[in-house]
């Protein structure tokens, strides 16, 4: 998540009304044979009919698809709903401004079901129904291995919610990640239990593709660190109960619990964890993926909302909570509330880090179209690290709206959204710092503490 990477948002489906018919599969045992086929199946994506976005412009006056290709169904199935609010923010304050080159733009919901086998043939799908595909976002580590490939080959730009590390020294092309590698969101747990002074730490992820990834940096920093490692238990996202698993992590006595297993298993395992306890609620750092109202909603429900507020932090990116950027992004985000449905406490997508940074993903490739003066990736990408790196002597903005505004006038323009200012790497990934997030009893989200780049460092980042 983080991630995220994978995720922003438990998977409560009345986070969105958006549904799918793909059918499901097995998460693993098919995932070694897609890594192996995704270049031969890029081509025949390639041959399908639909279009993609890396050749010629959209015809004058179309519509421009962005595809939200992420779970909808299976065990992370609120993350493509999530990511859906961002993407009509996004795109309903571009299309107010104007819309992008005599373009108006609209979101399309691809669903993965969370599963690479299944990715494979809903991405084949997309380009075969889709016209004016302009940018893909989502794709988590659920499935981006499988389908990142297929989106290079056809020359589609990808703002994508991956930590997997096989992103952090190969180069795609089209893909961009504005999000951290789950090896630094690892650390940054690890940091937190620093602060706390916690030295006997139990881990419990989900057995989903991008929880996992999490435990292997994990191990390593809290060996690093000087820490204990007294429980490591795998939450089956399929299971309803999980007192097993609470067992032998209170039988272990930790000082903090490092967790990820979104949705209803996560709260019924820190049900289950209290109970056992005696009714004492053992304190949890999370990743970013538990920044989200679904994920509040869900866990406080099942632990009380006060015990959580009281034992519960996480690590997040620092985002913009004031200024002209974080101004024009709740705008956006607010203009969808009452679109979805019951997800809590609507603020918690300010900070969210699927809203935040798919948010400034769109803005970045729409100013990109108008800078360049074409709908085609191919014409377009270059102009991704220029808008957002900057040049020397370009005007700062801080919304779409601003950025074309000025590339009109025949500006350079710097953008900086809620998620801050972009570096992009040799491998287009810009990921910002971390601080420190809380809930109130009420869900709000509260900055709690920051977390410097030599705290990381120290742990082997």
């Amino acid at each position: 998540m983080p991630g995220r990477r994978t995720s922003v948002a438990s998977r409560d489906k009345s986070s969105g009304p958006y549904t799918s018919t793909l059918g499901g599969g097995p998460r693993r045992r098919r995932a070694w044979l897609l890594a192996a086929l995704s270049a031969l199946l890029a081509f025949a994506v390639a041959g399908c009919g639909g279009s993609s976005s890396g050749g010629a412009s959209a015809a004058p006056g179309s519509k421009l698809t962005i595809a939200d290709v992420a779970p909808f169904t299976g065990t992370d199935a609120a993350l493509g709903p999530t990511y859906l609010v961002s993407c009509d923010a996004a795109t309903n304050a571009i299309n107010t401004a104007g819309g992008v080159l005599g373009h108006k733009l609209g979101c399309k919901a691809v669903d993965t079901r969370g599963d690479p086998a299944d990715a494979v043939p809903a991405v084949r799908q997309m380009y075969a129904s889709t016209s004016n595909l302009a940018l893909v976002i989502g794709c988590t580590s659920d499935e981006a291995a499988s389908v990142v490939p297929i989106l290079g080959s056809s020359k589609t730009v990808s703002f994508c919610m991956t930590g997997q590390a096989e992103f952090d020294h190969v180069k795609f092309p089209y893909f961009y990640r504005l999000v951290p590698p789950d090896l630094s969101e690892s650390y940054a747990m690890i940091a937190i239990a620093q602060h706390h002074n916690y030295k006997r730490i139990a881990l419990a992820f989900g057995n989903d593709i991008g929880s996992q990834t999490f435990v292997a940096p994990a191990i390593a920093a809290i060996k690093t660190a000087g820490m204990t490692l007294v429980a490591n238990q795998t939450l089956d996202l399929n299971a309803t109960t999980f007192r097993t698993e609470a067992a032998r992590i209170v039988a272990a006595k930790p000082d903090v619990i490092l967790t990820e297993a979104l949705g209803p298993p996560e709260a019924a395992f820190l049900s289950e964890l209290k109970q056992l306890s005696g009714g004492k609620v053992i304190p949890v750092i999370g990743t970013s993926a538990t920044i989200s109202p679904d994920w509040f909603k869900s866990v406080s429900a099942a632990v009380g909302a006060s015990s959580l507020a009281s034992h519960f932090v996480a690590d997040n990116l620092v985002v913009e909570t004031s200024g002209p950027a974080f101004q024009a992004f709740s705008t956006a985000i607010f203009a969808e509330k009452g679109k979805v449905g019951s997800t809590g406490d609507f603020s918690t997508y300010l900070t969210a880090p699927g809203a935040v940074h798919l948010y400034d993903g769109i803005n970045l490739a729409a100013l990109a179209m108008i800078a360049s003066h074409s709908t085609s990736a191919a014409a377009f990408k270059p102009y991704i690290e220029k808008i957002g790196d900057g040049v020397p002597g370009a005007t700062v903005v801080y919304s779409f709206a601003q950025g074309a505004a000025a590339l009109k006038q025949g500006k350079q323009i710097r953008y900086e959204g809620p998620g801050g200012p972009t570096s992009f790497d040799a491998y287009h990934d810009s990921t910002g710092l971390f601080q420190i997030d809380s809930y109130s009893p009420g869900g709000q989200v509260n900055v709690v503490g920051n977390l410097s780049t030599s705290e990381l460092r120290a742990l082997g980042l």
